[in-house]
This record gives structure tokens, sequence and C-alpha cells, in this order.
């Protein structure tokens, strides 16, 4: 896919007032997003399980925290709770290797300083501890999904 490709691709998603859209294609993924200030342009490789490198800027100025911004909202649908955000960008995983159970699931009741997940970022695996004791009411992200900073991981109905 080259720049021109992209233009069309933006052009045409513009003149139809799509407001998202993913395409995969020659292990190229590419994600955009529009909110009404802007759009934010993102691509990774399709099947890596690298971290993604931070959305490009594309057409008006739009504030550093539209991609949190656009996320927010549908957080804020879920069930009620705490939600327990990324603090890095990296890879989730639920459990410590892959033959292993999840450090947590849905309905589990969780105490502070409980590891719910890792986060693996630079070949570091970062254990992610709860700071609410509670129930785990909904888990937001596939496992060997890539996260970004801020992304909602868990919600947590307080105990």
């Amino acid at each position: 896919m080259d720049i021109a490709d992209l233009k069309e691709i933006l052009g045409i998603l513009e003149e139809q007032d799509i407001t998202e859209f993913e395409l995969e294609q020659d292990g190229v993924k590419l994600r955009v997003c529009r909110s009404g200030a802007g759009r934010t342009v993102s691509s990774a490789p399709a099947t890596s399980g690298a971290p993604s490198a931070p959305p490009a800027r594309a057409g008006s100025q739009e504030p550093a925290g539209g991609a949190s911004a656009a996320t927010a909202p549908a957080a804020a649908s879920g069930p009620a709770g705490v939600v327990v955000t990324s603090p890095i960008v990296g890879t989730f995983y639920r459990a410590p290797d892959p033959n292993s159970a999840s450090f947590v699931e849905v309905g589990d009741r969780i105490k502070v300083g409980q590891v719910l997940c890792i986060i693996e970022a630079m070949k570091l695996m970062n254990e992610i501890e709860a700071e609410t004791a509670g129930e785990i009411v909904k888990v937001h992200v596939e496992n060997g999904q890539a996260v970004q900073y801020g992304d909602a991981l868990f919600t947590v109905k307080p105990a």
C-alpha cells in the first residue's frame, strides 16, 4: 500500500462520512478512526505481536488525546465499576504462559496487589496488579492483543 492508495481510501471515507475503517492486506493492518475534529490513521504488521507505533496524525488539527477520548465513551457504556487501564504500551497476556490458566476470569474476587495480567513491552514481562479489591466484571482485551497507554483492560466492581 502506498501513499496514493492511502489518500484515496481517506478521500472515500471522508466523502461517505465513515468514522471508522479497518483493512488488512499483504501483512499490513490499517485502521482509521475519525472524530469530529479530524482523523487518526494507524497501521501495523497484521501478524506481529509487537506493539504498534503511535498513530500518525493526518488532516486538521486534532488534540493529542483524540484517540483516548474516542475510547472513553466505549468504556463508559460498559458495566459499572472501576476500569483498570494499561499503564504502558505492549502486548496483553491473561496468563503467565500459553499452557497456564488465566490470572483472573469474569466473576473472580480479587484482592489489592493480586496480579491481573502481564503486559510485554520490549521483551520485559510487566505484571499488572489490582489497585482495588472487588469482582472482575469484564475483560476488555483479548489475549495476545496489542494495547496502548490508557486502554481499558478490566472492569472491577469494588467490594
